[in-house]
C-alpha cells in the first residue's frame, strides 16, 4: 500500500473554518493528528480555501489537484455525507460519518428573554456570517421581513465576538460555532430555528478518499470507529468548547 511505504497521511482541511480548522488549530486539525496516528503514519496537513461548491474541493484536494499546483491530498475531512453529493462525485468515496451539524439561533437573553419563533427577533440586531446557510435563510425569510436588522460579518466567529461585545441581540450560525465562541456562558441561550429550505436535523459530515482507495478509506474507517467508541473523538471536541453529535 503507497501511503503505508511514504510513511505520510496527507490531510486536507479547511481554511479560515472554525472551531474546526483556523490559525493552525481546530476539530478536524486535531482529529487529522488522531488519524494518523491510528494508522501509524506522520501527519501533513494541508489547509485550502473553499471553492465556490463542495464538488470543486473533491476535484481539488481528492481526485485531481489544484491547479495551482497543490494536492490532492490522501483524504478531506468535513465532507457531506449526502446521497446526492455521492451520486455527483463518482471519482471519491465519502465515508465515517463524525458529526452532525445544525443551524441554531443564539441570543442574549438580557435583550432577547424569550424566544417562540422568528417574530421573537422581529426589529432585533442579528448577525450572520456573509455567505453562509445562516445568512441565505434569514434574509429571505418571511419575504425579508428580518432584512433590516440582519448584520453582516466576515465569519460567525466575528458576528459572535459582537454579540459578547453588547453590539448584537443574537447570531444566527452553525451549533459549533456557536459553543466554541460562548463556552456555555448562561446569558446566551441556543434555540432551534425553524426555515422552510433547511432539514430539521442538519447535516452529516464526514471524509472523502479517491474511489479506489479502498484500503485507506478501511483504515480511515476503524481508526474513526475506535476514537468515538473510546471516547476520544468526544473529548476532541470538548477541547474546543463543542459538544459532539453522532451522526
Amino acid at each position: 500500500m503507497k501511503i503505508k511505504q511514504s510513511g505520510v497521511l496527507k490531510v486536507a482541511v479547511y481554511k479560515d473554518f472554525a472551531p474546526f480548522s483556523a490559525n493552525d488549530g481546530g476539530i478536524d486539525i486535531d482529529l487529522a493528528a488522531a488519524l494518523a496516528k491510528k494508522i501509524g503514519l506522520q501527519l501533513s496537513l494541508l489547509p485550502f480555501p473553499a471553492g465556490d461548491d463542495v464538488g470543486d474541493d473533491l476535484r481539488n484536494m481528492v481526485w485531481k489537484g489544484h491547479y495551482l499546483g497543490y494536492g490532492p491530498a490522501d483524504v478531506l475531512l468535513h465532507v457531506p455525507v449526502d446521497q446526492r453529493l455521492m451520486q455527483q462525485n463518482d471519482k471519491v468515496e465519502i465515508f465515517a460519518p463524525y458529526h452532525r451539524e445544525t443551524v441554531r439561533l443564539v441570543r442574549d437573553t438580557r435583550k432577547v428573554p424569550r424566544f417562540d419563533n422568528l417574530d421573537s427577533i422581529a426589529g432585533k440586531n442579528i448577525g450572520v456570517e456573509k455567505v453562509s446557510i445562516a445568512a441565505v435563510l434569514l434574509l429571505g425569510a418571511e419575504d425579508g421581513k428580518f432584512r433590516e436588522n440582519v448584520k453582516i460579518y466576515s465569519t460567525a466567529t466575528e458576528a459572535l465576538e459582537k454579540l459578547k461585545a453588547g453590539e448584537l441581540d443574537g447570531v444566527v450560525a452553525n451549533r459549533s460555532e456557536i459553543e466554541s465562541v460562548l463556552r456555555k456562558d448562561p446569558n446566551y441561550q441556543m434555540s432551534e430555528v425553524v426555515f422552510p429550505r433547511l432539514p430539521r436535523k442538519g447535516w452529516v459530515v464526514g471524509m472523502a478518499v479517491k474511489k479506489d482507495a479502498t484500503e485507506l478509506a478501511k483504515l480511515l474507517q476503524d481508526a474513526t470507529n475506535d476514537l468515538v467508541s473510546s471516547g476520544e473523538m468526544a473529548k476532541i471536541f470538548a477541547r474546543h468548547g463543542v459538544e459532539v453529535v453522532a451522526p
